[in-house]
Parts: structure tokens; sequence; C-alpha cells
């Protein structure tokens, strides 16, 4: 990046935003799918990071890192059943258990990951965006894993399928209103359980980003709270999957700041850029929270909104 200058501050940024918003994506479509039907889960950074363990020790031992990504998927899965199932019950409050999942998942993964901190497991692939250029600061710094191709399609198709099916209809309608939902003879419950699991599924694919691409290792910590965050990425894209999309990238962009700049040489201040995401984070929640308007776009039966 020296090479290019100061061009490679926006440049950096730019492959950094490609990179660091996949994570931040899946999780965020995830959690859109939650909230959409009533439901909020705050433990969805136990999910990554289970989804994390999981997947770099499955493509560890398979050789394949699909099938890692796969095997992150349904370990999500299963962490977002588990939350569904637990806040069917009467009295039980969602955000609560999402602490608690938080945590349960976390340091359940700390504890099965120890002996997959050392070994190195394949990497999922990339192709570059920078092929136009011939310089290789700029075809290494836009490589992209083939992940955010998928998470692209499916916030343009999980868009779509909110308003044009059926079950994107019923979703919305068990998030708005539950009683309006009972009165037309749809099992609230079984619905907002099942949106929950597939939150948590994709909640797992975005931790297996983090264990197989980038940075591409198990360690303890990997996600540094892109799970909670997440949460507030939804609300500044208003329940907008597409949205969802455009805000991963603001939130990318932001994480690749620091060492953009480190690569031309700033390293006075590092660890104050590279809080840009958190600052970020805490900027939208203020500019988002008004004791005087609601939140629009927000589901009805969300706790947040009550």
């Amino acid at each position: 990046m020296t090479d290019l200058g100061w061009w490679g501050v926006p440049l950096g940024v730019l492959g950094g935003a490609l990179r660091v918003s996949t994570p931040f994506l899946f999780v965020s479509l995830g959690e859109c799918i939650t909230e959409k039907s009533g439901r909020i889960n705050l433990g969805l950074e136990g999910i990554m990071v289970m989804g994390a363990m999981a997947g770099y020790a499955v493509s560890l031992a398979s050789g394949n890192p699909w099938l890692g990504v796969l095997a992150a998927g349904f370990a999500g899965l299963a962490l977002g059943l588990l939350h569904g199932l637990i806040c069917n019950l009467a009295r039980v409050n969602d955000i609560a258990v999402g602490i608690g999942l938080m945590l349960f998942g976390t340091g359940f993964a700390f504890f099965l990951g120890k002996p997959y901190i050392q070994p190195k497991a394949p990497n999922l692939p990339a192709f570059s965006l920078g092929g136009w250029s011939e310089l290789p600061q700029v075809q290494a710094a836009l490589q992209v894993s083939p992940l955010l191709l998928i998470g692209i399609a499916l916030a343009f198709a999980l868009a779509w399928a909110l308003c044009n099916t059926r079950w994107g209809l019923v979703l919305r309608m068990v998030g708005d209103s539950s009683d309006a939902a009972r009165a037309m003879g749809y099992n609230v419950n079984l619905v907002r359980t099942l949106a929950t699991a597939a939150g948590g599924l994709l909640a797992g694919v975005g931790g297996s980003f983090l264990s197989l691409y980038y940075p591409g290792s198990w360690t303890e910590g990997l996600s540094s709270g892109q799970g909670l965050m997440a949460v507030a990425l939804v609300i500044f894209a208003r329940w907008n999957p597409v949205y969802c999309f455009y805000a991963a990238l603001m939130f990318g962009g932001a994480g690749s700041l620091g060492p953009a700049l480190q690569s031309v040489g700033i390293t006075s201040g590092y660890y104050l850029y590279n809080a840009a995401p958190y600052v970020l984070t805490l900027a939208i929640m203020l500019a988002t929270c008004s004791p005087t308007r609601t939140l629009a776009g927000a589901p009805g039966e969300l706790s947040i909104v009550r």
C-alpha cells in the first residue's frame, strides 16, 4: 500500500469493507429475520463464536472449508433453536435469554476449541476484483470471498420474499401483531421459533467467515463484539435486508480504517481508529433513539419498541 501513497487509504478502506462486512451482513440478515417475527436475540455473539469454532474444527477434520461453513450453520441453527424454545416458555424475557446464550455460546466454544488454536485448517477460497489492475497491492486489497456474493444475493432475495411470499407476510404479521396472527389461525410461537433458528443459522455462517477466511484462524475472542453490533446495525437499517447490506459495508469500512491508515505509516492513534466501529454503533444508537417518535419500520411486537 505504501507504493500507492495516500491512494492506499481509500483502497484499503474499500477492500476492508468488502472483507469485514461479510460477517456483519450474515449476522444482521439473521437478526433481521428474527426481529421481523417480534423477537430479539442478543445471543448472536455467542452463536458467531460457536459457528467459528465448529466451522474451523470441521474444516480441519475434513479438509473441506465448505463443509466447515455448513457445520457452522448447523451449530448456529441449534443455538438459535434453543433460544427460540426457551423464549416460548411463560414469563421468559427474550433479552435476558439472549445474554445467557451469548455467555453460554462463547464459553462452550472456548472449551471445545482449545485443541484447534494451533493447527491450521483449510481456508475458504478467494477471488480478486482487482484484475483490471496490474498492481499486486490492488489485486490483494480487492480479494473477496464467495460468501460475500452469497450474502448480497441473500439480502435482495430476502427483501423480495418478505413482501411477496406468504411466509414473508406471515412473519411480518406475527412481528407486528401477535393477536392478529392468532386470529388468522397461525401459531405465533412456532413462527418465532423458526425465525430465531433461521437467524442463528445465518449468524453461524457469519462466524465461519471469521475463522475460515478473515482473519482465517481460530482464537478466543475472534468476533470482537460483532454479534452485538449487528443488533444496532439492524436498527440502523430499519429492518430492511437490503439496507442491512449497505450498513454492513459502512461498518466494514469503519473497521478497516485503522489498518488502512497504518499501511501508509500513520501509527499514532491506531487503537483509536480501530474503535471506529464501536463509536459508530454508539452514534447510531443515539441517532435512532427518541422518546417522541417510534422507530420507522420496527415490528410492533419487539420489546425494544414497546
